[in-house]
C-alpha cells in the first residue's frame, strides 16, 4: 500500500476491542458518548492525514458547505427547437452575482464525452448526458463555481451559471444531421447553444463588466470552440476570456500504433454533421473532425485563452494513449486505474505522452494571451472541485493554486505559464484513484 494511504484501526470486528459495554449506556450517555467519538475520529483522521507525499482520492468537495442551486429548464428550448438528444428541454443552474461582481459572468460547461454511433447516442438519451429527465433538480456549487472567498477568491461573488450537457457533440451538432427513420434522437447542439446564449443575455449578461467562459473536458472542448462567438456577444468594453480546463486532447497514435481517437472524432462529427464548428475552421484545411483536437484551431482563436491541463490526464490515457482495443491482455489495467500501480516501463510511455502535449504546447505558449496551468497529476478536470481549485492543501506550482494562476492570468497581476516536473515530483498532487470509481 503506498505510504500516503492509511488504514483505520482494526476493531472488534477483528477480534479486537469489545463493545458490549454500549448497551448498559442511558440515552443521554449514548449521546455524550457518540460526540465524543465523533470529535475523536475528526481529530484522529486531522493528525494523521497524509502531508509529505503525493496523495490519492476518490471523492471530492467533501466536508465543503454549499448552498443547493435549483435547475432552470431553457424558457424558449421548445420555440427555438432546442431540445436535449431525446426531445427533453436543456438548460441551467445559476446563482446571482452579489456586490462588486453584479455585472460579472463566470459560465462553465459541463463535461462527458461524445456519442459517435446511433447506439451510443440512444443509450446516451437515458442517462442525464442525453436527458434532462435524468439531471439533478439541484447542485452544489463548488471550485471556480463557489461562492466562498475562501474556496474561489477572485470569482467568487460573480453571476454563475452550470451548463449542463445534453446533445453529445460540445454544443455543435446540427439537425441536418437527424435520422428519418428509427428511433428519434434529436441532435440540436448549436441550437441549445444559441438559446441559451439569448436567454442568459436577456437576464443581465449583455451587461457584463467581466466574464470568463469555463468548461471541463467535452465541456472545455465546446468553450476552445465557442470562444470568439462568445465574446462577440457582449460589451467591447468588457474583459472576456475562456478557460478549458482537461480539454486538450492529443491527436496522437495509441501503443499499437493506431488512431483510434482520430476514428472515433471522424465518426461523431460524420454522425452529427458537425460540418462548421466554428469560424475559426473556415482557414483549416483538411478533415473537419481534426477540428475536435484544439491543437488544430486554437491558434485562430483571437480570444484570450487559459489551459489547465493534467500531463497524466486519466481520460487521455484510457482513451487515447492505451484504449482497450490496443491492450487486449488487459496488462495495463491497473496502471490506467491509478499511476502508482504503473511499472518503470509503462511509466516511460506515460512521460513520452507527457513529453509529446508540452511539445505541441510549445508554439502556442508564445502567445501572450495563452496561460497554462500544466501539473504532473494524474487527473482529468480540476476547477470545479474544491480541493484541486483552491484550498490550503491544494496542488501548486511555485506555490500558486489554479484558482492564484487564473487569476493572475485574468486580472494581468503577472504572467500564468506554469508547467510542471515530470510523475512524482510534484508532493501537493492529488492523483485520481479509479479503482472503486
Amino acid at each position: 500500500m503506498p505510504t500516503n494511504q492509511l488504514r483505520l484501526p482494526r476493531f472488534a470486528a477483528d477480534g479486537g476491542i469489545s463493545w458490549s459495554w454500549w448497551r448498559k449506556l442511558s440515552k443521554r450517555e449514548w449521546t455524550i458518548a457518540a460526540a465524543a467519538a465523533a470529535a475523536a475520529l475528526s481529530l484522529f483522521l486531522l493528525i494523521l492525514s497524509p502531508i509529505s507525499v503525493s496523495r490519492t482520492f476518490t471523492n471530492t468537495n467533501s466536508g465543503v458547505a454549499s448552498e443547493w442551486v435549483p435547475f432552470t429548464p431553457l424558457s424558449k428550448a421548445k420555440e427555438n427547437s432546442a431540445f436535449c438528444l431525446d426531445g427533453s428541454v436543456p438548460g441551467y443552474h445559476i446563482r446571482r452575482g452579489f456586490g462588486s461582481g453584479s455585472d460579472n459572468w463566470l459560465l462553465h460547461v459541463e463535461g462527458g464525452g461524445w456519442c459517435s454511433t446511433k447506439s451510443s447516442c440512444s443509450a446516451r438519451k437515458r442517462t442525464k448526458l442525453g436527458s434532462s429527465t435524468y439531471m439533478e433538480h439541484e447542485v452544489q456549487f463548488f471550485g471556480i463555481l463557489s461562492h466562498d472567498p475562501l474556496q474561489n477568491p477572485d470569482f467568487f461573488n460573480w453571476n454563475k451559471v452550470k451548463i449542463r450537457y445534453c446533445d453529445g457533440s460540445s454544443f455543435s451538432s446540427h439537425p441536418d444531421s437527424e435520422f428519418k427513420n428509427g428511433p428519434k434522437m434529436f441532435f440540436r447542439g448549436q441550437l441549445i447553444w444559441n438559446t441559451l446564449m439569448e436567454e442568459l443575455l436577456s437576464i443581465g449578461m449583455f451587461k457584463a463588466r467581466e466574464a470568463l467562459l469555463t468548461g471541463c473536458s467535452a465541456g472545455g472542448l465546446a468553450t476552445l470552440i465557442h470562444c470568439d462567438d462568445y465574446r462577440a456577444l457582449l460589451p467591447k468594453d468588457a474583459n472576456v476570456k475562456c478557460l478549458a480546463d482537461a480539454a486538450f486532447f492529443l491527436d496522437r497514435k495509441n501503443i499499437a500504433g493506431n488512431r483510434t481517437i482520430e476514428s472515433f472524432y471522424h465518426d461523431v462529427v460524420h454522425l452529427q454533421v458537425i460540418i462548421k464548428l466554428h469560424n475559426i475552421y473556415l482557414t483549416y484545411v483538411g478533415s473537419y473532425f481534426h477540428c475536435f483536437f484544439p491543437q488544430e484551431f486554437i491558434g485562430y482563436i483571437k480570444t484570450p485563452v487559459f489551459l489547465v491541463q493534467p500531463a497524466y490526464d486519466f481520460w487521455q490515457i484510457a482513451n487515447i494513449l492505451v484504449p482497450d482495443s490496443s491492450d487486449p491482455h488487459g496488462s495495463w489495467l491497473r496502471c490506467k486505474l491509478n499511476i502508482f500501480k504503473c511499472d518503470s516501463n509503462q511509466l516511460e510511455v506515460l512521460h513520452g505522452y507527457r513529453n509529446s502535449m508540452l511539445k505541441t504546447l510549445s508554439g502556442i505558449r508564445q502567445n501572450l494571451k495563452v496561460g497554462v496551468f500544466i501539473n504532473s497529476c494524474f487527473a482529468h478536470c480540476q476547477t470545479w472541485a474544491a480541493e484541486t481549485w483552491h484550498s490550503p492543501t491544494s496542488q501548486n506550482q511555485q506555490q500558486k493554486t489554479i484558482a492564484e494562476s487564473v487569476g493572475d492570468w485574468y486580472f494581468k497581476r503577472e504572467a500564468a505559464q506554469h508547467i510542471d516536473c515530470p510523475f512524482p515530483c510534484n508532493p501537493t498532487c492529488y492523483h485520481r484513484d479509479l479503482t472503486f470509481g
